[in-house]
């Protein structure tokens, strides 16, 4: 390889640096930029020139100033101390950075994403004398009281292993040695890994399990599964941030790495200040204690939001490799496509559709692809998956923007938000006329009883009918009026409207409504479809559709939302009083319907 030589710069044009005399440089290497020694990546090289991304704010920045290489790609740290972090979008720890510099950072700041400081119990779970090879799991650290941090081998290295030890240590100290035919090798608490390549996984599984997210609209309607991809598109005010923090809170996950890409300062504001407040729904513990914060807001500058994504994969890709289940939210991944399209523009590159580089559809859909249900490298043989749930932001919500086209063309979950829905105040305002899941077919696995779950993905494909059916009527009704439609279509129509209202809305601030787990939405969505068919039944017998609407059971099922499940005696026993109520209409028997 050529020697590396320091270059100068010969150009600035906002975040693109163009540095001669850089001969050796290759593609991505880091580079130190300037006087301020500012963080930047070589994006494009002609001979010795090189396009340089900066990282940080080059106001300031002249021709003539060197550029220093540091011949090595951008990397993040991965090790014990990255739970409960909070870093910008280049892994620079945030909360520290605080302490040292107050409120904003200074230029060419450079604090590892590791604190060298602090020192982890390192307890071995193989032998000194064993083989090992790349991913191969040698002990564990206890991160947190929720994450057991499994140590990996390095990638490339394999060997016999020795001076394995039990101890404190930091993450520079030495925990033991690979003795490999290219010598020795010290094992580390930390590695590195370039952000910009995936991890190697040994196989790659079909993601046919849900990832259940507490939401009933998500989970009943349009599931993601445990590695699969989900897009929430929609305009400013629908509440796309809204739902990427209720699935950060409430997603079935082991781990929570949550992107704030390019987003105002007050959304990324308020997960800083409300996640570390949380608790988790599952353990009772601090939310934080598994969660990995990356924010990056719309005034950072602009190259870093680009960064922040490629970040927030490789570390979500790291805890996926120890075994467990990873859940990334990127909000928004619109911001990062303006990165490059501002990266782009600086570099004179021919621009494509609404002036986003040619390549915009190459680089969402490698970043989605790096999720998955995976066979981990290395042993013992485990399994780990990692989903990711981007948001968009096109202009205006329009759902034709090039951002939300090519991401609906790698991920398998659409959920459409509008802008009508949220000023209904129906929240989520996920539209369930144009949103769609490929994972439905695997809603009946979400029971241990397997008719149980048939049964549901049924009743979920009975109201969707529904839905649909009131989409229809809805116009006739509202240029001809109730009257002119048959009762039986009234009946749908009530039934829909109480699917809407009090299946799909859903508050988010409300300590009960804010998460239902699978079990109590099937009882949920039970009871309003029995309600229809014993409403139809009361129609067959002369019953007018009104007197059935009139029922003060209507109001009972219209709170069972706020019932704690493990009351769940309180909503079967309305389905009694559903039966009693429209018997008493007509003085007949109860039709019998899933229980």
């Amino acid at each position: 390889m050529a020697e590396l030589q320091n270059g100068k710069i010969v150009k600035v044009a906002g975040p693109v640096v163009v540095a001669e005399g850089m001969l050796g440089a290759r593609m991505y290497d880091v580079v130190r930029v300037g006087n301020d020694n500012l963080i930047g990546e070589i994006v494009e090289l002609h001979g010795d020139r090189a396009s340089i991304q900066v990282y940080e704010d080059t106001v300031g920045i002249g021709p003539g100033e060197k550029v220093v290489n540091t011949g090595a790609p951008l990397s993040v740290e991965l090790g014990p101390g990255l739970i409960s972090s909070i870093y910008d979008g280049i892994q620079r720890p945030l909360d520290q950075l605080v302490k040292a510099q107050g409120s904003f950072i200074l230029r060419g700041s450079a604090l590892p994403g590791l604190r060298r400081d602090v020192k982890w119990h390192f307890k071995p779970v193989i032998g000194n004398g064993t083989e090992v090879g790349s991913g191969d799991i040698i002990g564990e650290v206890q991160e947190t009281t929720l994450v057991l941090h499994k140590i990996m081998i390095p990638a490339g290295v394999s060997g016999k292993i020795d001076g394995l030890r039990e101890g404190d240590f930091t993450v520079e100290e030495t925990i033991g040695v690979v003795h490999g035919k290219d010598g020795q090798t010290e094992l580390k608490l930390m590695q590195k890994w370039p952000v910009r390549q995936p991890r190697r996984v040994t196989q790659r599984l079909n993601p046919n399990q849900i990832l259940l997210t507490g939401q009933r609209v998500i989970d009943a309607f349009f599931p993601i599964a445990r590695g699969g991809t989900a897009c929430v598109p929609g305009p400013f005010g629908t509440g796309k941030t809204v739902v990427q923090h209720q699935l950060a809170k409430w997603v079935d996950a082991d781990i929570v790495v949550y992107v704030g890409c390019g987003e105002r300062g007050n959304e990324m504001t308020d997960v800083l200040k409300e996640f570390p407040e949380l608790k988790d729904p599952h353990s009772g513990e601090p939310l934080m204690k598994r969660v990995i914060l990356l924010a990056n807001t719309s005034d950072m500058p602009v190259a870093a939001r680009e960064a922040s994504v490629y970040t927030g994969i490789t570390l979500a890709e790291y805890f996926r490799d120890m075994g467990y289940s990873v859940a990334l939210m990127a909000d928004s991944t619109s911001r990062w496509a303006e990165a490059m399209r501002e990266i782009s523009t600086r570099l004179e590159e021919m621009p494509a559709e609404e002036g986003y580089p040619a390549y915009l559809g190459a680089r969402i859909a490698s970043f989605y692809e790096r999720s998955g249900r995976v066979i981990c490298g290395g042993a013992p043989q485990r399994e780990g998956d990692l989903s990711i749930i981007g948001a968009v932001s096109p202009p205006g919500g329009d759902l034709s923007d090039s951002v939300v086209q090519a991401t609906l063309h790698v991920v398998k979950v659409f959920w459409s938000l509008m802008a009508r829905l949220a000023q209904q105040r129906h929240f989520p305002a996920i539209d369930w006329l144009t949103s769609y899941s490929f994972y439905r077919q695997y809603l009946p696995g979400c029971f241990e009883d397997a008719a149980k779950g048939q049964e549901f993905a049924a009743m979920m494909q009975q109201a969707m009918n529904l839905l649909e059916q009131e989409s229809q009527l809805v116009e006739i009704v509202r240029l001809v009026g109730a009257e002119a439609i048959g009762p039986n279509e009234r009946m749908a129509l009530e039934t829909a409207k109480s699917i809407r209202e009090d299946f799909l809305h859903q508050n988010a601030f409300h300590k009960v409504d804010t998460y239902t787990p699978i079990e109590k939405q099937y009882d949920m969505i039970s009871l309003i479809l029995h309600f229809h068919q014993q409403g139809l039944a009361a129609i067959e017998n002369g019953v007018e559709p009104a007197d059935i609407f009139k029922l003060s059971v209507r109001e009972e099922i219209a709170r069972c939302k706020y019932i704690d499940y493990a009351e769940k005696e309180k909503i079967h026993a309305i389905r009694d009083t559903v039966d009693r109520q429209i018997k008493a209409l007509y003085g007949g028997s109860a039709v019998e319907t899933a229980a």
